[in-house]
């Protein structure tokens, strides 16, 4: 089973995946735990989503480790396909919760009452690729999957 875990496809696809879902998460994760690019930090973040949101605190932990702590093992292709599965249902409780009654698109114009969850629909997508090929090329799980076949 551990094995399955840390297999991936060899190819290229995945590893373009994985580094710049990393990439592309790892800001708004990084708002959330340290306060860069803008955001509350740590104990701000996880003040919003209980009292916001109602979520309880186990939950708003793993939702902050999940786009900080993820982020950085996609792009290093350490677990990934814990971590994009932890991304993944990140995107659709944001959805969920805050952006589905926005409607589908994002905010270009600043009209809208918040940002539409079409960029969450390419995240999840992104994610379950992931979950079905692997970290790719280039990924610290290549590196274990070959170890554990000897």
């Amino acid at each position: 089973m551990l094995g399955k875990l840390f297999a991936t496809d060899k190819g290229l696809s995945a590893t373009v995946l994985r580094v710049l879902l990393g990439v592309v998460i790892f800001p708004h994760g990084a708002q959330k735990l340290l306060g860069w690019f803008g955001g509350g930090g740590f104990n701000a973040s996880m003040r919003w989503f209980e009292s916001s949101f109602h979520i309880p605190t186990i939950f708003a932990l793993l939702a902050i480790l999940a786009e900080s702590v993820g982020a950085v093992a996609l792009v290093a292709g350490f677990f990934t396909r814990i971590a994009a599965l932890a991304i993944s249902v990140n995107m659709i409780v944001a959805v969920a919760l805050v952006h589905w009654k926005v409607g589908f698109f994002m905010n270009w114009n600043g009209t809208a009452k918040g940002e539409g969850f079409e960029y969450h629909i390419l995240a999840v997508a992104i994610g379950l690729a992931l979950l079905i090929k692997g970290g790719g090329k280039w990924s610290v799980d290549g590196v274990i999957a070959k170890r554990l076949k000897r």
